[in-house]
């Protein structure tokens, strides 16, 4: 249906149009809400907010003494040993020695025996260094050659030894694998027989240009024909310069791609 248009001075211009405002869809409800809250109640713990549900509550008894915290020591176990020697009680001072009792052995006799064959003390080896007599032992100052006198001085240690041959192994190891390279990128000589095989064919492929060029018309008036002529003349060019290259040299060194 048409709405009717007003003139422009008509009265019901002069009121505003009333705004329409847009109507909202309903909002979106899954249909499994209330089966998701039923799971959450069912899986959900009593404690999860409201702390444990039973505490144990502490015995006043067990309240925190003076030093319970610190480390005590363990208590000693007094072991009895069957095999200790029993006790000897102090002798008392009405007690008398036994007399009357006399060694075999004549201490004194043997005494200066001892004293006769012994052989001398020697003297302690030292070293003055001041006009005023200090002494200092000459062992531990260094001045004695006691590592010269030992059996494996001057012998080369075995770790030296190891080392040294390991090195001289990579080494080795190390050249063949050099010379392997330089092997397979050697040059190949050329035979006799090959050179004499490429020769004529390059002599042949310059004669079969040169019969092409031969055969071109006298007049070259249109662009492929100047083109073509100039392939040939650079074709002819390249197989001389091979050719005479070639006869040049005798000996001829292809690289191994």
């Amino acid at each position: 249906m048409t709405t009717p248009q007003c003139a422009p001075d008509n009265v019901y211009n002069l009121l505003p149009p009333l705004e329409q405002k847009p109507v909202k869809p309903p909002r979106y409800i899954s249909i499994y809400r209330p089966s998701v809250k039923h799971e959450a109640k069912q899986n959900k713990a009593q404690w999860k907010t409201m702390g444990p549900a039973k505490v144990a509550v502490p015995s006043p008894k067990d309240f925190l003494q003076k030093h319970s915290k610190e480390p005590k020591l363990q208590e000693r176990k007094i072991q009895q040993d069957s095999k200790k020697l029993p006790t000897l009680s102090v002798p008392r001072r009405t007690d008398h020695p036994v007399m009357g009792i006399h060694s075999k052995k004549n201490f004194i006799n043997t005494n200066a025996v001892a004293a006769i064959t012994r052989l001398p003390k020697k003297p302690q080896p030292l070293y003055v260094d001041s006009r005023q007599g200090d002494k200092y032992l000459l062992e531990t100052s260094g001045l004695v050659p006691k590592y010269i006198k030992k059996k494996d001085y001057g012998v080369t240690p075995k770790y030296l030894t190891e080392r040294k041959e390991e090195m001289k192994k990579a080494q080795k190891e190390y050249e063949a694998s050099i010379l392997e390279q330089l092997k397979k990128r050697a040059m190949k000589v050329l035979s006799d027989e090959e050179r004499k095989r490429i020769l004529q064919g390059l002599k042949k492929n310059w004669e079969e240009v040169y019969r092409e060029f031969q055969c071109l018309p006298v007049k070259i008036d249109t662009i492929p024909k100047r083109l073509h002529k100039e392939k040939l003349e650079t074709q002819m060019k390249q197989l001389e310069h091979d050719i005479q290259t070639i006869e040049k040299h005798k000996v001829i060194y292809i690289a191994n791609e």
